[in-house]
């Protein structure tokens, strides 16, 4: 059985000894040159397997893997059919990914400066310079090392890598615009270097370029001193470049999982992985969505291969750090509007928005630069055409359900200074031993504290919304909302992730309002739960236990049938 590229990104690594389950995109290599475009973005929510594909470039074009080029690229499209710039270039790769952000300014200037020197000290090594890093120890100055750098190797033909070009700006974002203006905007030390590197590919010795990141707001930032780049990030042709397809999930699943476990349900797998991990769209015309590539192959190496179970952890800790990480930055511009945005998704499972083409920071940032940043961020995606060039996007799967429901948790006792229990997980723990009564009073603390409060409109939706939000937390549990059943849509169920949790629960949602009959109220709800349980996907989940929830301003009541 082959080793699962997980965390590992280098390219050579995974090729030259055949040792890991490769899924090949080389044939990209090809649709890039095609281009006829020679400085190029692309953009991709983070654990898309964008660095591993910049090291695939690296080696392609690298001079120095030329005696190797057949080892490394066996087996793979690019290496039976290779372009003519194969092997042709020599690679300065530069990576800004653990920059800390916490600092003072003059650590980051620090910092980004240090990231360079290693750089260029490790091009001059690799390619035979008589240099030393003592020759530029004492250049302290990004501006100053990159034109050191290009005055000394300008006869050469350098392919320029830039891996993860805003992760550290993006953070510094999430905390101060203004020093984020100050970095990146005319006269900062981020855009100084940026406009070196432009200088260098009209001089020539910097004739390729390729940069990932996540946003476009940094490159926006930059504006004229770095306006050569090419976005190709929404471009249909490129849609599956990262991440996976179907096929390609499906082929890993067949040469790891299914080999080893060849009488489980096969199709309930997928189709779990599928709610889980796929429904990214980055081209209204593209025809397939896609994986999130790091998490399928997290799924993979977790996958419990002696018992033919399922990991209990679907979403890897390093993932969710980084996309809470990440959701700072919806604190960009207006946070009440941002919010409610976020509310509106959450409530209607669709936003209608435009995807911009540019940002300006120095203008206020709107509801269209808000969606275009939490689409290229990942945590919406294209649903399906709109009008007037918008779009209806959609909240992609469940992973990035799971962080928005903790998100809007959190964000739900911070702004109404609402009770909650410390530890939301002992009460959701009780839950499944059987104990409903302190997930009862947490759900009462949070109805009749937003409820009676006037600006919220609180509806039946907002009900079910915040106990989905409290419910989230359950990482023992799958959490369906509203499943299609036959035809029938129970609220909420929960259903154990391991045969251990002791109690299933299927929660059917009813909101009272003052004019409403409580008794016809209960009636309907308890005969919808009734209708549920005759189905056969109900009837088949063990351990079930079936409530009507009604609530009111007045609190909520729990009822058994």
């Amino acid at each position: 059985m082959k080793k699962i590229i997980y965390g590992e990104s280098n390219f050579r690594k995974v090729k030259i000894n055949n040792d890991y389950l490769y899924i090949d995109k080389t044939k990209y290599i090809e649709k890039l040159e095609k281009t006829n475009e020679s400085f190029l973005i692309f953009l991709r929510p983070r654990r898309f397997g964008k660095s591993l594909f910049l090291s695939t470039l690296q080696y392609y074009y690298d001079e120095n893997s030329a005696d190797e080029f057949d080892d490394i690229f066996q087996k793979t499209y690019i290496g039976a059919n290779p372009t003519p710039l194969k092997s042709s270039f020599r690679i300065l790769f530069f990576e800004f990914s653990g920059i800390d952000i916490n600092g003072k300014r003059e650590q980051l200037f620090s910092q980004f400066t240090f990231k360079i020197k290693m750089s260029i000290s490790k091009y001059f090594s690799n390619y035979g310079y008589s240099l030393e890093y003592k020759d530029i120890e004492n250049i302290n100055n990004p501006t100053s090392l990159m034109e050191y750098f290009f005055e000394k190797t300008k006869h050469d033909q350098i392919y320029l890598l830039i891996d993860e070009y805003d992760q550290f700006a993006n953070a510094i974002l999430a905390y101060n615009m203004k020093d984020f203006l100050e970095i990146v905007g005319k006269g900062g030390f981020v855009r100084s270097f940026y406009e070196v590197l432009k200088g260098a590919t009209q001089s020539g010795v910097v004739q390729k370029m390729f940069i990932t990141g996540v946003t476009p707001i940094t490159l926006d930032s930059l504006s004229s001193g770095f306006n050569i780049v090419s976005n190709i990030s929404n471009e249909e042709k490129f849609n599956l470049m990262a991440g996976f397809s179907q096929e390609e999930v499906n082929y890993s699943l067949e040469q790891s999982i299914f080999k080893k476990c060849n009488s489980i349900d096969k199709e309930a797998l997928q189709e779990r992985l599928k709610t889980w991990y796929n429904g990214y769209l980055f081209n209204i015309k593209a025809t397939e969505r896609v994986y999130n590539a790091t998490l399928i192959n997290y799924f993979i190496s977790k996958y419990d291969e002696v018992r033919c179970k399922m990991p209990m952890k679907m979403l890897d800790s390093n993932v969710a750090s980084d996309y809470k990480a990440i959701m700072k930055l919806f604190n960009i511009g207006d946070s009440e509007r941002n919010y409610q945005i976020l509310e509106e998704l959450i409530e209607n499972n669709q936003i209608v928005g435009e995807i911009k083409d540019r940002y300006d920071l120095n203008q206020e940032f709107s509801r269209d630069d808000f969606i275009t940043l939490i689409y290229s961020m990942g945590f919406i995606t294209i649903k399906e055409e709109s009008f007037g060039g918008e779009f209806y996007f959609q909240i992609p799967n469940y992973v990035i359900k799971i962080l928005y429901f903790n998100y809007f948790t959190i964000e739900l006792k911070k702004r109404n200074n609402l009770k909650m229990d410390t530890d939301i997980k002992v009460i959701l723990r009780d839950l499944a031993m059987g104990n409903l009564e302190p997930f009862n009073v947490q759900l009462n603390e949070a109805i009749k504290t937003l409820s009676n409060r006037d600006h919220y409109g609180f509806t039946e939706k907002h009900f079910h919304v915040i106990t989905l939000a409290l419910l989230s937390f359950a990482d023992f549990y799958f959490i369906d909302s509203q499943p299609e059943l036959d035809n029938k849509y129970p609220d909420i169920l929960l259903i154990g992730r391991d045969d251990k949790v002791p109690n299933n629960y299927l929660f059917e949602l009813k909101w009272k309002k003052e004019k409403d009959s409580y008794e016809s109220i209960k009636k309907e709800g308890m005969k919808q739960i009734e209708g549920y349980q005759q189905l056969d996907k109900v009837k088949s989940i063990p351990k079930l236990r079936s409530f009507l929830l009604i609530g009111s301003k007045d609190g909520v009541e729990f009822l058994e049938l």
